[in-house]
C-alpha cells in the first residue's frame, strides 16, 4: 500500500477512528531524537512545497475548510 492509499483510507475513517490512529502514531514518535522529529516535519513540508510547486495538490479555501471541520461535529 503506498503512503497515498494509506492516507485515503485514513481520511476515510469516521473522526473516533481517526483520532484513535493519530494517537497512536504521534505515541509512536515518541521513540524518535527532537532532531529526528525535525527532520521529519522538514522532509514533509518539503515534499508537500514541492507538490503543490508542482501542481499536483491544489489548496482548499479557509472558509470550506472551516465548514467542512464544523458540519464534522
Amino acid at each position: 500500500m503506498t503512503l497515498r492509499e494509506l492516507e485515503k483510507a485514513a481520511l476515510e475513517l469516521d473522526h473516533r477512528s481517526r483520532a484513535r490512529l493519530v494517537e497512536r502514531l504521534l505515541e509512536s514518535l515518541d521513540v524518535l531524537s527532537e532532531g529526528e522529529v525535525e527532520a521529519l516535519w522538514l522532509e514533509e513540508a518539503e515534499s508537500r512545497a514541492a507538490a503543490w510547486d508542482s501542481g499536483e495538490i491544489q489548496g482548499i479555501p479557509a472558509q470550506e475548510v472551516l465548514r467542512s471541520a464544523r458540519s464534522a461535529e
